[in-house]
């Protein structure tokens, strides 16, 4: 056999052993496929998706409310030194009414020039900005977890003369505990309705596919909470209703169906 016969014959059976290494390959990795479950696998399932509601109504147990004092001058030292001895002041105020110092938290603390502007007469659209004062302002978080105290304090805030008084909320110290405690109700509820779908359709529950679930807790505003009368008296004590909390918790449960 010549050189060049020998040269195409082996050729030749190097590619079918090619072909028949390749063909394994293919094979293997589809029964590979077939056999296991990956990451990432789209294949549908029969599935039924059930919801269930947990709700709890409880009385709320702290209450916040936020606030800020505000002192300007043309010193911003002598503004700031006007602010400090008003928060002194207030915070003593707050802890001769049961307030723990660690519920009084500074939110804020700014320093900015305000400045008027002052038109020139002998002239239309003409004027000029000139700085009236520097504005010291520092904003206050209470926690009041006393609730029977709560109009008292509104009130002698008030007295006080602190501004942007706002934000009161009535809500639930442990309130991750309760929303767990309303999660599992509801648990127990789609559960139970899963069960009840799985008998009236006659088959049976396999593995949870998926699971959402949603909470929500209402807040109740107090209203009026600073009425100052015309004279500019301080304002009587507040009435402040503290109501109860609703916090309520969906879920979806999806289980594949056997």
């Amino acid at each position: 056999m010549c050189a060049m016969c020998s040269h195409k014959c082996a050729g030749k059976i190097a590619m079918a052993i090619v072909i028949i290494i390749s063909l394994f390959v293919v094979v293997k990795i589809v029964k590979d496929m077939k056999e296991f479950k990956y990451i990432g696998d789209n294949a549908v399932r029969n599935s039924i998706t059930v919801a269930g509601k947990g709700e709890l109504m409880v009385k709320p147990d702290v209450a916040n409310i936020s606030f800020s004092i505000t002192a300007e001058d043309m010193d911003v030292s002598k503004a700031s030194d006007v602010v400090n001895k008003k928060i002194a002041e207030v915070v003593a105020n707050l802890k001769a009414n049961g307030v723990s110092e660690k519920d009084i938290k500074t939110t804020d603390y700014n320093i900015y020039p305000r400045y008027d502007y002052l038109k020139d007469t002998s002239m239309y659209y003409s004027g000029k900005q000139v700085l009236a004062a520097y504005v010291v302002t520092q904003g206050i978080e209470l926690k009041i977890r006393d609730l029977s105290k709560t109009g008292k304090i509104i009130t002698e805030l008030g007295k006080l003369k602190v501004t942007n008084m706002s934000g009161l909320t009535f809500t639930n110290d442990k309130y991750d505990d309760l929303v767990k405690q309303a999660r599992e109700t509801a648990i127990v509820q789609a559960r139970a309705e899963a069960k009840k779908l799985a008998k009236s359709l006659d088959v049976d529950l396999g593995e949870i596919i998926s699971f959402s679930d949603n909470n929500n807790s209402p807040t109740y505003y107090a209203r009026d909470m600073m009425k100052v009368s015309a004279a500019g008296m301080a304002p009587q004590e507040a009435v402040i209703p503290t109501g109860e909390n609703k916090i309520v918790s969906n879920v979806s449960i999806t289980y594949e169906i056997k």
